[in-house]
């Protein structure tokens, strides 16, 4: 990549401890650009929240390194995060984990317009995020216990965009919402975070969203990257056993189609084992 990528993640190990210890990422290297919206992929426990957390600072890393925008990303700890690092902004799954339940919304969406423009970003109006969002301009001086799940998501997107992020870490940030919004959202911030020439790292386990928004894709399992590479390339022409069996479970449109049954043990242990394929 010419230009000095957003992330850039080299060979990281994010490890839990137990006995033996659980490896939930193991050797992974990505990188997003400015502009660009990269997708990850996987079953459950496969290792992608764990590598996001790891790209935001929360997750300590066992090995491997981070670099946002060139400079190395500090574990999130009781100290105030360098002005720098706000411009890594992250949407979790559950938005009642990341919304202040004694706060108004106005005022936690303002937050993120103070970050942007502490960090000399263009301002806005808390109003102007409620109406991308689909929300409307009325609901500010309300706080989170009055909103449904995928309200509460919204305004987390919100106000993770209104600090004008150089990268978006965006884990599961669509499950909460029901099926006839989640492709306008994620679309939604695709398109945003391009038109500020900022990149996202988009996690999901609805492979049709990604391959609508994502220009590249990443396939983990059991911590490793399995494939990647551009996402259209990766849907018309998969590699890897895994690859195939993720896309071979995605339903046909008109309904005929049908979920397959889990992969037996056996398949597991041959997809383990079969070496990745990286684009």
């Amino acid at each position: 990549m010419s230009e000095v990528a957003v992330l850039d993640a080299k060979d990281v190990v994010v490890r839990y401890p137990g006995n033996p210890p659980v490896i939930a990422v193991d050797g992974v290297s990505l990188q997003v650009a400015p502009g660009e919206t990269v997708a990850l992929v996987g079953e459950s426990g496969s290792g992608k929240s764990s590598l996001a957390r790891a790209a935001v600072g929360i997750e300590k890393l066992a090995a491997g390194s981070v670099l946002f925008r060139g400079e190395p990303v500090a574990r999130l700890g009781i100290r105030r995060r360098a002005t720098a690092l706000t411009g890594i902004q992250m949407v979790f799954q559950d938005p009642s984990t990341s919304l202040n339940p004694r706060r108004r919304i106005g005022d936690q969406i303002a937050d993120g317009i103070a970050t942007a423009r502490a960090r000399g970003a263009e301002g806005s109006r808390v109003e102007e995020w409620l109406e991308k969002v689909g929300l409307p301009t009325t609901v500010t001086g309300r706080f989170p216990h009055q909103f449904s799940g995928g309200q509460k998501q919204r305004i987390a997107i919100a106000r993770a965009l209104a600090a004008r992020p150089s990268l978006l870490v965006a884990d599961e940030p669509i499950s909460a919402l029901d099926a006839s919004t989640q492709t306008s959202v994620a679309g939604l911030m695709r398109d945003l975070v391009a038109e500020a020439g900022a990149g996202m790292l988009f996690i999901s386990h609805d492979l049709a969203v990604v391959r609508r928004i994502a220009d590249r894709t990443f396939v983990l399992y059991s911590g490793r990257v399995m494939e990647s590479g551009p996402t259209d390339r990766v849907w018309a022409d998969p590699q890897h056993p895994y690859t195939r069996a993720l896309l071979a479970a995605i339903p046909e449109p008109d309904g005929a189609g049908r979920i397959p049954d889990a992969p037996s043990t056996d398949d597991r242990i041959l997809w383990a084992e079969v070496p990745p394929v990286l684009g």
